[in-house]
């Protein structure tokens, strides 16, 4: 007689981010009290021991600190129920794979490319949360499973950030930090990040193509637990296949808005005026105030709200079914939202408590006196482990560069290399961490579990953390 295996419960993202959160507390109480000279902080001294009124309010203060990402989550909610009810983007994606049919795998180089340049141009990766729900639909259609569209997403976009050249939320905020007196080579910077965001992304279309083939040769090789399958075929499974399937007029012309409203928002996002551009700058500020270039997520809340509203017209929604639909749409998103907000209340915490400057500070007494070969690895291990407590790029490198970019100058090292190191581990814990409120929400629109994501990823995360501590190394002994 067989014996039942035991079901085995996994923690939920919730949960992980709560216990993250009260570890954190604990540790602040255990490491070296802050010491204060006229009310200022004596960097490295210590850390000031949480109390339980932080480590309660932490969650709620990450709503607040979320807010202007939650709202936009909650329209493009409502965009997306508008646009799955007029049945366009459906019928479209049955188009899409009855045209690739036999060659649907060529979807995934293809778009993690795409995703990768807006991540090392502009640090594409929250923006991509609304992606999720699309290419779920798409992937699953397409024979394959909700992990390969979220891994598209995550990974294409996250090694164009781990890789970024002009990205002006990590180079640009990096850059700007530096000390008076220290001058980067921009061409270096953008020469090392470029070396970076092409191996990592060779590592990760090889990985997921990898995957892919054998979940569309055998669906038994899914990495989901049966539960995430079930929850996948309910959300994106296929439905009765019409062999003479196409569009109409009307969701013709919904796809064509559809498709130009996301191409309009990464226009918004992409920071024209530090490449020089200044095109939009005196055209384009009618619709939100802002012109695009200097769009962040307030605009891009009014533009898909514009857009949303936009599509009920062409399609003739009455206002019930305007109302209606929004107000779903709206709902399906409180999960995602609520990920997003908590997994922000990690960052509160750190900043309350000063662990993250008691870290930084400590560490680069460590790295004192350590030759190149060894001081890049180090230093790139440090930052994964302050990118897991504070995974904001420029959050980042506010709190390092300047302290780490002396250090690095007086060492005789490349201060370019350095700040690329800052960018690349950040980036890599990035395409994994339970405090990204990214990963968080784009899993949850994907029906994809946090562990689940973190047992399939890992492997990847690991090669290309490897190839960049080689590059950065390199870079380091070189310029």
């Amino acid at each position: 007689m067989t014996k039942k295996k035991s079901k085995k419960t996994m923690l939920s993202a919730f949960s992980i981010i709560l216990i993250m959160i009260a570890v954190l507390a604990i540790v602040s109480h255990l490491l070296p009290q802050a010491q204060f000279i006229n009310d200022e902080i004596v960097n490295g001294s210590g850390v000031v021991g949480a109390k339980l009124s932080e480590v309660l309010m932490s969650p709620i203060l990450g709503f607040q600190d979320a807010m202007d990402v939650c709202v936009f989550i909650i329209i493009l909610g409502a965009f997306l129920a508008v646009v799955t009810k007029t049945g366009a983007l459906e019928t479209g994606i049955k188009v899409l794979i009855k045209k690739l049919k036999g060659r649907e795998l060529l979807l995934i180089p293809i778009l993690m490319f795409i995703f990768s340049i807006g991540g090392t141009t502009y640090g594409m990766l929250e923006e991509t949360v609304g992606f999720y729900a699309l290419l779920a639909a798409t992937m699953v259609a397409a024979g394959m499973d909700t992990i390969v569209a979220s891994a598209t997403i995550l990974l294409g976009a996250g090694v164009g950030v781990l890789g970024s050249t002009i990205n002006p939320f990590a180079v640009g905020a990096a850059v700007d930090a530096l000390p008076e007196g220290i001058v980067v080579n921009q061409g270096v910077i953008i020469a090392i990040g470029i070396a970076l965001w092409l191996v990592a992304y060779v590592i990760a279309v090889l990985f997921v193509m990898n995957y892919a083939k054998k979940v569309k040769k055998d669906k038994g090789s899914t990495f989901l637990s049966l539960q995430e399958q079930k929850a996948m075929e309910r959300r994106y499974g296929k439905k009765e296949e019409n062999a003479d399937v196409k569009l109409t007029g009307k969701q013709k012309v919904t796809l064509w808005i559809f498709g130009l409203s996301f191409l309009v928002m990464i226009i918004g996002f992409i920071p024209w005026d530090s490449l020089g551009i200044e095109f939009f700058l005196d055209k384009t500020g009618f619709l939100t105030g802002s012109p695009l270039g200097w769009w962040w997520f307030n605009e891009g809340s009014l533009w898909f709200l514009i857009v949303t509203i936009l599509l009920c017209v062409v399609n003739r929604f009455s206002e019930k079914e305007t109302v209606e639909t929004f107000m779903d749409g709206a709902d399906d998103m409180i999960s995602v939202i609520l990920i997003i907000g908590v997994a922000r209340g990690v960052s509160v915490l750190m900043s309350q408590t000063y662990l993250d400057n008691y870290i930084i500070y400590n560490a680069a007494e460590l790295l004192k006196g350590m030759p190149a070969i060894l001081y890049a690895p180090c230093n790139f291990i440090l930052h994964i482990f302050l990118s897991v407590l504070v995974p904001s790029s420029s959050g980042i490198a506010t709190l390092s560069t300047p302290i780490m970019a002396p250090l690095t100058s007086q060492l005789g090292f490349s201060v370019e290399a350095n700040v690329m190191i800052m960018v690349a581990a950040n980036g890599l814990v990035n395409l994994i961490t339970p405090t990204c409120g990214a990963i968080m929400g784009g899993l949850a629109l994907a029906r994809v579990e946090y562990s689940t994501w973190a047992k399939w990823s890992w492997k990847a995360v690991l090669y290309i953390g490897l190839a960049s501590v080689i590059i950065l190394t390199l870079a380091m002994l070189i310029f």
